[in-house]
């Protein structure tokens, strides 16, 4: 939780927040999918995260799967982006959120050699019939969409 949540935290305990967000998709050379497994027990995700005060999502999404995953990786494209109920999540802890995520398809450029955060437990690639399931509900035609040149 980054500083900025954590003071909101505390000044309207639980209660709903609704957070502008990133998350990447990352696909190795077959076409299946990076995930995070998360140390808190709560499953597997995307490498995601909250955009912090005075950052661009792009900037957000290039931490935090350096953060989460040791990898160094540039946004090609914006798969979509998504909110609403379906992206609400109330955590172990009972603090709410509901997330507006922009979706970054995202190329490796370097692997750094393991992440530095506490969330991961592991990583895993997953071809698309093998999907667990997901703590928020991501489209997997948009997850495995395949994208042709730089849309930026």
């Amino acid at each position: 939780m980054t500083s900025y949540i954590r003071e909101l935290r505390g000044l309207i305990g639980s209660r709903l927040l609704i957070l502008p967000s990133i998350a990447a998709a990352i696909h190795d050379p077959r076409g299946n999918l990076l995930l995070q497994e998360k140390a808190s027990g709560e499953g597997w995700s995307l490498p995601a995260g909250a955009i912090e005060p005075g950052e661009t999502p792009e900037e957000a999404v290039i931490r935090e799967v350096m953060e989460e995953t040791g990898l160094a990786v540039t946004p090609t494209n914006i798969l979509g982006v998504f909110g609403g109920r379906d992206f609400r999540y109330t955590y172990p802890n009972g603090d709410q959120v509901e997330y507006v995520v922009t979706l970054f398809k995202c190329r490796v450029i370097e692997d750094r050699g393991g992440w530095t955060d506490t969330e991961t437990r592991s990583l895993e690639y997953f071809a698309r019939n093998e999907m667990p399931s997901l703590a928020l509900p991501y489209p997997l035609s948009t997850l495995f969409r395949r994208h042709f040149g730089n849309a930026r």
